[in-house]
């Protein structure tokens, strides 16, 4: 009988362990579902938008800088500003494309 009774303490304890790490997976799998994959999907479009600039589109650095592309070489683009005056930058400067934040000003 104490056989019996130790062996049931036993699975009682194992079952025990695997209910305490579900709240522990519940988290996880909330963070990566609501903050990791969309930044993930974030990413993806913008490395995407950057691929897909060509001559004449109108875009808007990180740094707030507002031109038009002139020139797209293998790294970087230049673009002319106010004035006429052209800047070199890296892709991974533009933030988007500026008609896009034109249209999210006027809602």
């Amino acid at each position: 009988m104490g056989n019996t009774l130790l062996m049931a303490t036993g699975a009682q304890g194992g079952g025990n362990a695997i209910g305490q790490f579900i709240p522990l997976i519940l988290i996880i799998v909330v963070f990566y579902f609501f903050m990791i994959r969309p930044q993930m999907k974030k990413s993806k479009d913008q490395k995407k938008f950057r691929e897909n600039i060509a001559k004449g589109d109108k875009i808007v650095t990180i740094g707030g800088i507002h031109g038009k592309i002139v020139e797209v070489q293998e790294k970087t683009f230049i673009i002319e500003v106010e004035g006429g005056h052209k800047l070199k930058i890296e892709k991974s400067a533009v933030s988007m494309d500026s008609s896009t934040m034109i249209g999210a000003d006027q809602k």
